[in-house]
């Protein structure tokens, strides 16, 4: 049995936008959602692209590289956080090095690993479930 085939099945229905500029990182992260059964919206590399669909489009949660095209992905997350979406930020760097007001968010610190993914995974499902959508 996989790591894929434990995962609760409170994921598969998810909509997650998925916020990579680095194409593998993209590419991996993409078909290992789709195999949870979660609808990726994107993925998307560029900070403006990004910004449009976080305005715009319905979904459960994102996963958010914290450094793409085009800048830091933090007017990303200030979206969301005004639109009561979940997130977690992507990143190797520490936490002292982001924004005071998303240090509190939850982090997928690089390199992660499918247990890493899988905990930020549940963490946006149980919120968007404790939101009420």
């Amino acid at each position: 049995m996989t790591i894929l085939e434990l995962i609760p099945a409170k994921l598969a229905g998810l909509r997650i936008l998925l916020v990579e500029d680095e194409p593998m990182i993209a590419m991996l992260l993409e078909k290992t959602l789709q195999r949870l059964g979660i609808t990726v919206l994107g993925p998307v590399g560029s900070l403006s692209k990004a910004v449009d669909m976080a305005r715009s489009l319905e979904f459960d949660g994102a996963i958010l590289d914290v450094t793409i095209r085009g800048g830091n992905v933090f007017p990303v997350a200030e979206l969301l956080i005004a639109r009561g979406i979940p997130f977690v930020l992507a990143t190797g760097y520490q936490v002292e090095h982001l924004p005071a007001n998303l240090r509190g968010q939850r982090l997928l610190r690089k390199p992660y690993s499918t247990d890493d993914l899988t905990a930020a995974l549940q963490y946006v499902a149980e919120t968007t479930l404790n939101r009420g959508d």
